[in-house]
């Protein structure tokens, strides 16, 4: 577990430290933002309405209980339980920190954004079987892109993502295989 966690802090140390420069830093700051993200988000469920009239409320209701899981599993759950300082605000290391933007609450695993993310992302992948599958990858790009960034600020460790990534991808395919159940649609796909 000791190398585990020195490994988690070299790979923060280079991506927040090492792997920068002045475009990512004024990129990166913005994805992570979610006045930055929303726009796509509502967007998204506008487009679904709009396309699929009444048959379309019940995606978004599992889209944003998606949302809902993800967000509190992270941050009222795991987040308190396990305990583990931000980068940002861990005594020993926040001096080492380039911190791009503000350190936000004091805990970092799991990262929230992360799960969010890959839990929305994985959501629609299993749900969207209209869009083509190729296009549908992008989401996990996405979710990636914003997970990435926030290693980059400083307000998360790698782990954080990782772990965050594969709590969203569970939940979202818990509830994408409920919806799909739900809806008579393929839960495999």
């Amino acid at each position: 577990m000791n190398n585990l966690i020195r490994y988690d802090i070299e790979l923060f140390f280079k991506i927040n430290r090492q792997w920068h420069n002045s475009f990512l830093d004024w990129l990166l700051p913005l994805l992570r933002n979610q006045f930055f993200w929303s726009p796509l988000y509502l967007f998204t469920l506008v487009f679904i309405l709009i396309n699929f009239k009444k048959k379309g409320f019940g995606w978004i209701a599992f889209f944003l209980i998606t949302f809902a899981i993800t967000d509190m599993l992270s941050s009222s759950v795991i987040k308190p339980w396990v305990g583990r300082l931000r980068p940002c605000a861990d005594p020993f290391l926040a001096d080492s920190v380039r911190q791009v933007v503000g350190c936000g609450g004091p805990y970092s695993f799991t990262s929230s954004h992360a799960a969010n993310h890959f839990g929305m992302a994985m959501f629609a992948f299993k749900t969207l079987l209209f869009i083509p599958l190729a296009w549908r990858w992008i989401l996990f790009a996405w979710a990636f892109a914003i997970s990435y960034a926030q290693v980059y600020v400083g307000v998360h460790f790698p782990l954080d993502i990782a772990c965050g990534a594969l709590l969203g991808c569970a939940i979202g395919m818990g509830t994408a295989w409920t919806f799909n159940k739900k809806a008579g649609l393929p839960t495999l796909a």
